[in-house]
């Protein structure tokens, strides 16, 4: 007698919401690897059924087969109720913003790499999809595709983390790293770093340390359980008078020459600490760490993200951090969640606290790195900001303060 084939699953119905460099390759994913996508839920066939796109005939970098809707609609897509789950890859803040909560209000779940949207409304669209009951993942909002976030959630929960930080921006690594081994100046950087498609024609998002900011909120969520004002996140370093430039625009050739002679290398560090009460410590700046250190040897668009908690110490995770096949590769990790019913990013973790307040994590004493005025390179002892500040006044000298970190 033959055996009965087990039935099939209900398939997970995928309305996908934009189509461009990250979209194309989520869909075509969907489209060409289908079976093993199947295999990889464990059964549960995902099924791409309508793209929601501003202007659907336009040529694309993906061919649609005809039985896959296209609709410049995008909330007719995002409340379809015969859609199981809405993937947002719009980016910016609207319609984004509006899209997926009315997606996870009627009970959609929803998957996103939006990683501005989650830090200025995560705590929103986090309560909406705890009311309804809707997933909400979004592991491709950092780290590109490192799974750092779900491990945070889930299986290292047991932690009780005092920092996390790290390299969590592809393009400004990619620009550091080609100016620290050429030696090329900033604007040489930024122009390879357009050419080869890593950095925007607007690339202040990155260079001024928006996006970084941005991931770290994130990150400061699942560590520390509050979504923080990413607007309090430092993104300047401090300078002997002031504050220097945003993120890695003040940076330049002669710095980075200084700090090599040091055995150190120039990286944009993102770093949040536990404070007092709910307040947490975080900024991204750039930063001397040792050449050899694991932040030193991290180059390109590789990302590093470090935790440090107890009762594990240190662990570390590091990978390709930028680009379309990244991304998609956790976008479609995510997909892989749902179907299996896995939840949230967040998984177990409860509500979060109120807002996180975001201090200034460089004060405190710590050495300091600056250049003299002939553009040697100096670093100092342990001591205060402001001790420092006051001493070199009293020189002459002027100038970005950069903090040095072991890591």
């Amino acid at each position: 007698m033959m055996t009965p084939r087990p039935a099939a699953r209900t398939p997970l119905r995928v309305a996908l919401l934009g189509l461009g460099t990250v979209g194309s390759a989520v869909a075509r994913e969907l489209l060409e690897r289908g079976g093993h996508i199947t295999r990889a839920t464990g059964g549960r066939p995902i099924h791409l059924v309508t793209v929601g796109v501003r202007d659907p005939d336009r040529p694309r970098a993906v061919v649609l087969p005809r039985t896959i809707a296209r609709s410049a609609d995008l909330s007719a897509v995002a409340t379809d109720a015969s859609v199981d789950v809405v993937v947002e890859l719009l980016g910016g803040l609207d319609p984004a913003g509006e899209l997926i909560s009315v997606a996870l209000a009627g009970g959609r779940s929803v998957i996103t790499a939006n990683k501005a949207l989650l830090a200025r409304r995560g705590a929103e669209l986090e309560a909406e999809a705890r009311r309804s009951g809707a997933s909400l993942r979004f592991e491709a909002a950092v780290g590109g595709g490192i799974p750092v976030l779900s491990p945070l959630a889930a299986d290292l929960a047991i932690n009780r983390w005092t920092a996390v930080s790290g390299i969590v921006n592809g393009t400004t690594n990619f620009m550091l790293t080609a100016m620290t081994e050429a030696g090329w100046d900033y604007a040489a950087a930024l122009a390879d770093a357009q050419a080869r498609g890593y950095a925007e024609a607007d690339p202040s998002g990155d260079v001024e340390a928006r996006d970084a900011a941005d991931k770290l909120a994130i990150l400061v969520r699942l560590a520390f359980g509050a979504w923080p004002d990413v607007t309090g996140i430092r993104r300047r370093p401090p300078a002997v008078d002031g504050e220097g430039s945003p993120g890695i625009t003040g940076v330049t050739a002669v710095a980075i020459a200084a700090a090599a002679k040091l055995g150190l290398v120039i990286k944009l560090v993102a770093r949040a600490s536990r404070g007092t009460g709910d307040g947490v410590a975080a900024a991204v700046t750039p930063a001397v760490v040792p050449t050899g250190s694991p932040l030193g040897r991290s180059g390109g668009v590789t990302n590093v993200v470090e935790l440090e908690g107890e009762p594990i110490g240190r662990v570390r995770f590091s990978g390709l951090g930028a680009g379309a096949q990244a991304t998609s590769s956790a976008v479609l990790g995510d997909l892989v969640a749902v179907a299996r019913g896995i939840g949230s990013t967040w998984a177990g973790l409860p509500a979060p606290a109120a807002a996180a307040v975001a201090a200034d994590p460089l004060d405190g004493e710590r050495r300091w790195f600056y250049l003299l005025p002939d553009g040697a390179g100096f670093l100092t002892a342990p001591a205060s900001l402001d001790l420092v500040r006051a001493e070199l006044r009293a020189t002459g000298v002027n100038g970005a303060l950069y903090p040095f970190f072991e890591a």
